[in-house]
């Protein structure tokens, strides 16, 4: 618990400022986060980060990340073109290495930018939006974590998914939903964001807080298929980048496609 409070501390007091500076600063972190969950998921799957798959997996990773309108407005074609490259060039590795690089391993290369890739994305463009989108993101992930574990230590008894995540109940699954929607009040009777009706903005809320819960199960999901028991290492007593940040790899995505932010 002691190693779990210092390695927060030390991160939010890295994170938060980068993120309330905003622009090429926090840019810069996004993109560094991304890299290192590239390479803890790509390891994962026994892929060597330097090897070939991994360089061209780095530099798409990089394509699909840059943002459109404030560097590089014209881009959205060249992104996707470099991707059809992409899956070729490691289409094409796959009879290089007489298999040993497989098609499915070439289509977890590809799904592994796509996940990384859009999530840091909506990151960037979330904070771009405003400084108070991108805190409510937050704070909806960390707030619905939180009363999800609060109500299934107090009431939990039905298992919510147990072959992926045994500790997760039915029971904090609603709990978390359910101080989702607090915060949802507190940021409406403010004033701070209101560019929906209020029912809809809680009906929103809700549904970015059980994909939260959801983005936590398909990572939870992802490493039980690997058998590993922490993406990485780099944050001791929290694991890896991907451990921290798969609830916001779903959500903020849904936060720019879902009416939410003007």
């Amino acid at each position: 618990m002691k190693t779990r409070t210092i390695t927060a501390i030390i991160a939010l007091s890295l994170f938060v400022p980068l993120v309330v500076m905003g622009s090429w600063p926090m840019l810069i972190l996004i993109y560094l986060l991304a890299y290192t969950a590239l390479y803890e998921i790509l390891k994962m799957n026994r892929i060597h980060i330097l090897s070939i798959p991994g360089m061209l997996s780095m530099i798409a990773l990089f394509i699909v990340m840059v943002p459109h309108e404030k560097y590089a407005p014209n881009i959205s074609a060249f992104q996707g073109d470099m991707i059809i490259v992409m899956a070729l060039v490691m289409l094409s590795f796959t009879v290089v290495s007489k298999n040993r690089f497989s098609f499915v391993d070439m289509g977890f290369c590809v799904l592994a930018v796509a996940y990384i890739g859009i999530g840091f994305m909506y990151f960037y463009e979330t904070r771009e939006a405003g400084l108070i989108y991108i805190l409510y993101g937050l704070l909806i992930v960390w707030v619905t974590d939180t009363g999800a574990y609060l109500f299934g230590r107090a009431i939990g008894r039905r298992k919510l998914w147990p072959q992926i995540s045994p500790n997760k109940t039915v029971e904090g699954f609603l709990g978390g939903i359910l101080c989702s929607l607090l915060l949802a009040v507190l940021f409406w009777t403010t004033g701070w964001i209101q560019g929906a009706p209020f029912p809809l903005f809680v009906l929103l809320t809700m549904i970015l807080s059980m994909f939260g819960q959801l983005g936590d199960l398909v990572e939870s999901a992802l490493k039980r298929h690997f058998d590993v028991k922490d993406s990485g290492r780099l944050l001791p007593g929290h694991g890896g980048v991907l451990d921290r940040f798969d609830s916001f790899i779903f959500v903020l995505p849904l936060m720019n496609i879902l009416p939410l932010i003007n």
